[in-house]
Protein backbone atom coordinates (compact mmCIF):
# COMPACT_ATOMS: atom_id res chain seq x y z
CA UNK A 1 0.00 0.00 0.00
CA UNK A 2 2.91 2.33 0.36
CA UNK A 3 2.91 3.73 4.16
CA UNK A 4 4.79 0.72 5.45
CA UNK A 5 7.61 3.24 5.74
CA UNK A 6 6.38 5.82 7.54
CA UNK A 7 3.39 3.57 9.70
CA UNK A 8 5.51 0.00 9.81
CA UNK A 9 6.84 0.76 13.73
CA UNK A 10 3.52 0.72 14.64
CA UNK A 11 1.45 -1.56 12.59
CA UNK A 12 3.99 -4.29 12.53
CA UNK A 13 2.29 -5.55 15.81
CA UNK A 14 -0.81 -5.74 17.15
CA UNK A 15 0.82 -4.06 20.33
CA UNK A 16 -1.26 -0.85 20.56
CA UNK A 17 -4.71 -2.67 19.98
CA UNK A 18 -4.21 -5.29 22.79
CA UNK A 19 -2.70 -2.37 25.40
CA UNK A 20 -6.02 -0.84 24.49
CA UNK A 21 -8.57 -3.69 24.49
CA UNK A 22 -6.76 -4.65 28.15
CA UNK A 23 -7.05 -0.83 29.37
CA UNK A 24 -10.54 -0.99 28.46
CA UNK A 25 -10.99 -4.32 30.03
CA UNK A 26 -9.77 -2.96 33.24
CA UNK A 27 -12.61 -0.83 33.43
CA UNK A 28 -15.35 -2.67 32.45
CA UNK A 29 -14.99 -6.40 32.99
CA UNK A 30 -16.66 -6.06 36.54
CA UNK A 31 -19.86 -4.67 35.10
CA UNK A 32 -22.68 -6.77 34.98
CA UNK A 33 -25.77 -5.29 35.19
CA UNK A 34 -25.99 -3.60 31.39
CA UNK A 35 -30.04 -3.96 30.84
CA UNK A 36 -29.80 -2.81 26.86
CA UNK A 37 -27.40 -2.43 24.17
CA UNK A 38 -27.24 1.51 24.85
CA UNK A 39 -25.55 0.76 27.81
CA UNK A 40 -23.68 -1.64 26.41
CA UNK A 41 -21.98 0.52 24.09
CA UNK A 42 -22.08 3.23 26.72
CA UNK A 43 -19.27 1.64 29.28
CA UNK A 44 -16.64 0.85 27.11
CA UNK A 45 -16.68 4.30 24.99
CA UNK A 46 -16.99 5.95 28.89
CA UNK A 47 -13.36 3.83 29.19
CA UNK A 48 -12.05 5.08 26.09
CA UNK A 49 -12.79 8.56 26.66
CA UNK A 50 -10.58 7.91 30.59
CA UNK A 51 -8.05 6.36 28.70
CA UNK A 52 -7.36 8.32 25.92
CA UNK A 53 -5.23 11.17 27.55
CA UNK A 54 -2.62 8.23 28.62
CA UNK A 55 -2.40 7.30 25.30
CA UNK A 56 0.70 7.79 22.66
CA UNK A 57 0.45 9.06 19.26
CA UNK A 58 1.24 6.55 16.30
CA UNK A 59 4.19 6.62 14.81
CA UNK A 60 3.99 8.41 11.74
CA UNK A 61 0.21 9.38 12.46
CA UNK A 62 0.65 12.93 9.93
CA UNK A 63 0.64 9.93 7.25
CA UNK A 64 -2.65 8.34 8.53
CA UNK A 65 -5.34 9.26 5.99
CA UNK A 66 -2.80 7.65 2.91
CA UNK A 67 -3.26 4.87 4.90
CA UNK A 68 -7.02 5.56 4.88
CA UNK A 69 -6.81 6.50 1.14
CA UNK A 70 -5.08 2.45 0.11
CA UNK A 71 -7.13 0.45 2.00
CA UNK A 72 -10.37 2.40 0.41
CA UNK A 73 -8.73 1.97 -2.80
CA UNK A 74 -7.82 -1.34 -2.03
CA UNK A 75 -11.36 -2.57 -0.86
CA UNK A 76 -13.26 -0.43 -3.66
CA UNK A 77 -15.09 1.65 -0.89
CA UNK A 78 -16.28 5.10 -1.73
CA UNK A 79 -17.07 7.69 1.10
CA UNK A 80 -16.75 11.25 1.85
CA UNK A 81 -13.86 12.73 2.88
CA UNK A 82 -13.85 13.03 6.75
CA UNK A 83 -12.11 15.99 8.44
Amino acid sequence: MGVFEELGTSFKTTNCIENLNALVGRRTDKIDCRRNSEQKHRWPANAVLEIEPRLRKVRGHPHLPRLRAALQSMLKIRRAEVA
